[in-house]
């Protein structure tokens, strides 16, 4: 009794805190029911011990989770506790999340930036890893974007604060990957559901193990036949899958974010398993998303300096890509210029007034819409185009072009060695998408699409009961990326929109890293299906022994706690897989 106490007696008090509950059959009621009947046959050694190993079980499980989320945490949180603030033109250090907007925090080589914002100096480099799981450098400009995580690594900077601690990016990625595994995949749920079902299913058969020979067998003995109901109890309880396969999913969230993919639920990594079709963007997902500006076609009515600033006022409004390339042309935005009413129309561009006059920057389609006529052939010329009007009057075009990603022919060569098909929608010409996706490999390629258009393809190939990854990073992918099976946005450019609507987000906006997530999914569903075949082959085959009288508590020991530890060890073993 003196060595049964400090390790069966918390047992058997979670045992009753569960039936109070309403929940009678538990792995805590099996052992405790288990270990008194061995008390009460006089097999006291086995009794104790049988508890003693399946405390050491249990604390060796609870290590196995801890480490878990305790790697994948300190891997992701990277945010300082401190930084230094210029106040009043005085250096002081504070608290990172006391720092309000728009003040300014100084960094010294080596130190991490604790908020977002943007850099005031001329030019750093930084380390980036802790967001995209990248070790290369990553060279900033003044004006660029610097999120808190990244390592300044070159040279002292300033850094002016957009956002409170709390709604930095890295804080967001934070809270998403402790919330994804309340998102249960399908196999974790049937685990939990089927645990309910099987206990007191076992709980009976050791019942009729125990006193069912006693009608049978003309030699019974009471103690025999309950010690053998005793062991299948032990062999029987079911923690090594109610733990071991969490854990597991657990371990492909992990092993996700060690190569900069978040996923918001473990659900996500079973469907991204299946996947059979990817659908992507082009701009920004496949493309740069860099865009320069090619040639500019401007009626001689109009003063071309001033349509050129009208446009870029305009594009300023909106954090497309075109509008960048635009401004790298022309230049400051003149904050001087009237405009009004500024609406962004999805699909087609955006819309204002100056001095009372219409102003419209977008594609073709936008001049079709607002009945603008125009004495031109939009599919003769190659490049994406941007048309203008003002004043009811067609002005002229100017054409823009992007350059394909360096790691977009390695995304679809990986998708096509999985045997994924492949397909790109954009709202980009349909000449430019086709030579991009010819260039690439892209299996179906479709361009001049609004928003809408998207949703429609989606819902043909869901059609054909396909299981589908929409991949997107702008604002107008959100709606088709929230109809996918499992929407991948793209997080570095990625609209914050889209990255909210999403199931995975890419950190670093490498297109190869879709092939990664599938790989993850598909590693972490494998892991899973082993723990539950090693679980339910060694106890079943224990269980067929313990009922014949041939396995004792010490096989019933390792056909519970020994197969718990092994399904543990191979659930984390993805944490340290390469992909």
């Amino acid at each position: 009794m003196i060595a049964y106490t400090p390790v069966g007696l918390p047992v058997l008090k979670d045992a009753v805190v569960n039936i109070s509950k309403g929940n009678i059959f538990s792995e805590f009621f099996l052992m405790g029911v288990a270990t008194i009947g061995a008390f009460a046959i006089g097999e006291y050694p086995e009794g104790v011990t049988v508890m003693l190993f399946y405390a050491i079980g249990e604390v060796f499980q609870t290590l196995a989770v801890k480490k878990a989320k305790k790697s994948i945490k300190s891997l992701l949180d990277q945010r300082p506790d401190e930084v230094t603030v210029i106040r009043n033109n005085l250096l002081k250090t504070v608290k990172a999340e006391t720092v309000e907007i728009d003040e300014i925090i100084r960094l010294k080589p080596g130190e991490k930036v604790g908020l977002d914002g943007i850099l005031l100096s001329e030019s750093a480099t930084f380390n980036t890893a802790a967001l995209t799981g990248e070790s290369t450098p990553d060279a900033k400009l003044k004006g660029d974007s610097v999120l808190a995580g990244m390592i300044n690594i070159n040279r002292v900077v300033d850094v002016k604060v957009t956002t409170s601690y709390k709604e930095s990016k890295l804080s967001r990625i934070l809270e998403l990957v402790q919330n994804a595994t309340s998102k249960k995949a399908p196999t974790e749920l049937f685990i939990r559901k089927f645990a309910k079902v099987y206990t007191p299913i076992v709980v009976f058969a050791a019942t009729a193990i125990c006193f069912l020979p006693y009608f049978l067998n003309s030699n019974y003995q009471f103690e025999t036949w309950l010690y053998r109901a005793l062991v299948f109890l032990v062999i029987s309880c079911p923690c090594a899958l109610v733990i071991s396969i969490p854990l597991g999913y657990f371990g492909g969230i992990g092993a996700a974010s060690r190569n900069g993919i978040l996923f918001k639920g473990s659900n996500f990594l079973d469907t991204l398993a299946s996947i059979k079709h990817v659908v992507m963007d082009k701009t920004g997902t496949m493309t740069e998303g860099v865009f320069k500006v090619q040639d500019i076609v401007l009626d001689s009515a109009f003063n071309q300096e001033e349509i050129l600033q009208m446009v870029n006022a305009l594009e300023s409004h909106t954090n497309h890509p075109i509008a960048t390339a635009i401004q790298n042309f022309v230049g400051t935005v003149n904050s001087n210029l009237p405009l009004l009413d500024i609406e962004e129309i999805a699909g087609y561009g955006l819309k204002a007034n100056v001095d009372g006059k219409e102003l419209l920057v977008g594609n073709f389609k936008l001049m079709d819409k607002f009945s603008i006529t125009y004495n031109m052939q939009p599919d003769d010329i190659f490049y994406t185009v941007i048309a203008v009007a003002y004043d009811k009057r067609f002005v002229g075009y100017l054409t823009i072009a992007d350059s394909i990603k360096e790691d977009s022919q390695i995304a679809i060569n990986k998708l096509k060695r999985l045997n994924v098909k492949t397909t790109m929608l954009s709202g980009d010409k349909t000449s430019v998408v086709r030579l991009v996706s010819e260039k690439l490999g892209i299996d179906n390629a479709f361009g001049d699409l609004l928003p809408e258009d998207k949703v429609n393809k989606i819902k043909e190939i869901k059609d054909k009961n396909e299981t589908v990854a929409f991949v997107g990073d702008g604002i107008n992918d959100a709606p088709v990326v929230a109809l996918s099976d499992v929407g991948i946005a793209m997080g570095g450019l990625g609209s914050d929109a889209t990255i909210e609507t999403a199931d995975v987000v890419i950190q670093d906006d490498k297109p190869s890293k879709i092939a990664v997530a599938i790989k993850i999914g598909k590693q972490t569903k494998k892991i899973v299906w082993q723990n539950i075949t090693l679980a339910f082959v060694v106890k079943g085959i224990v269980l067929i022994l313990g009922a014949g009288g041939v396995a004792t508590m010490w096989e019933a020991v390792f056909a519970d706690v020994g197969v718990a530890l092994l399904a543990i060890v191979n659930a984390i073993r993805i944490l340290r897989k390469k992909f």
